[in-house]
């Protein structure tokens, strides 16, 4: 419980002083959003309509400290503004709607990874200098080296345009109203998801991979691995309860990470395959200026590592009975 409350502790705190970096930015770049927003407009923008945006969007002339209280407030109170580029649609509606696709796809996709990964690595590293380590873990390595629009074009050119197996773009059918109790919408966006899910998945298996197999690697000549073959056990249960399970503790956190920036989303690939993910959104307010967007999905993205963080320091105590004891 002591090793609980130490690390919610420092995880709470992170996210303080995240948030109070997500205010200050914004108020530190020369003049302020709005007046940069209005900057290049063709139509003439009189004072009195820059000040009511500014009002509008919180950026008024109170003192600096009432301003940050406000904006905590506002966090914890789930009021993050307006979009500037989609007004008056909020910052919550406008992330919530790309949330759960990013999540989709995204995160799938680092599970698929990891699973995939992690499995290759085990037998990489139990079959070391053998054909077939000597064949998948280069393999892997070139496949996560190409770079992923590349990846993503050639799939899209050969499977969606060539061969026509499966959509172009897109999350489900154009034109299709969005029913979560039909198992025919649920078909249709897997059907969707088939290669933006293929491209974000097979860049990302490589490391896993070199992960797992150096991990095991390194445990394979340990005391308690030669004292697991020397009593007569299985050469699975060796592999799967001893060696893999103990290699398992890097390569979660490095799980816990990519779960993290997966909130993120895959921006070249919901591009390249216009998916309506928060990858999308975050290029679009980029381009928009829409400060209040990039503000919320900034600290969005700051929740989730510092939650996948914290579940990967749990997950580690309870896989390692060693951490487990010295939390008690």
């Amino acid at each position: 419980m002591a090793f609980f409350l130490r690390r919610l502790s420092f995880y709470l705190m992170a996210l303080l002083f995240a948030a109070t970096l997500n205010f200050i930015l914004p108020r530190a770049m020369p003049g302020d959003p709005v007046t940069m927003m209005f900057a290049n407009a063709t139509a003439e923008v009189t004072p009195e309509r820059i000040e009511s945006m500014k009002k509008l969007l919180g950026f008024v002339d109170a003192p600096l400290y009432q301003q940050y209280f406000s904006y905590l407030g506002n966090i914890f109170t789930g009021n993050w503004g307006l979009s500037i580029k989609y007004y008056p649609i909020t910052v919550n509606e406008l992330l919530g709607s790309a949330v759960g696709w990013s999540l989709f796809l995204t995160g799938s996709a680092i599970i698929l990874a990891f699973c995939i990964g992690s499995v290759l690595g085990i037998f990489a590293a139990w079959r070391r200098g053998s054909h077939y380590d000597s064949f998948i873990s280069p393999s892997m390595l070139v496949v996560q080296s190409i770079p992923s629009v590349v990846v993503a074009m050639l799939v899209l050119y050969t499977f969606a345009i060539g061969l026509e197996w499966f959509p172009s773009g897109n999350a489900y059918t154009v034109g299709t109203q969005p029913d979560w109790g039909s198992w025919a919408f649920y078909k249709d966006v897997a059907y969707h998801a088939v290669l933006p899910l293929f491209c974000a998945t097979i860049g990302q298996i490589g490391g896993f991979l070199i992960s797992m197999r150096n991990n095991m690697i390194n445990l394979l000549n340990e005391d308690f691995i030669t004292m697991a073959k020397a009593k007569g056990l299985s050469e699975n249960r060796v592999v799967f309860n001893y060696a893999a399970r103990n290699s398992m503790l890097p390569s979660v956190t490095a799980l816990s990470m990519a779960l993290g920036s997966a909130i993120s989303g895959q921006l070249i690939v919901e591009m390249i395959f216009n998916y309506p993910g928060l990858g999308t959104v975050l290029l679009n307010a980029i381009h928009a200026r829409d400060y209040q967007v990039l503000q919320g999905q900034l600290l969005l993205m700051t929740m989730f590592m510092l939650f996948f963080n914290f579940l990967a320091d749990l997950m580690i105590v309870y896989l390692d009975p060693r951490l487990r004891k010295g939390g008690k």
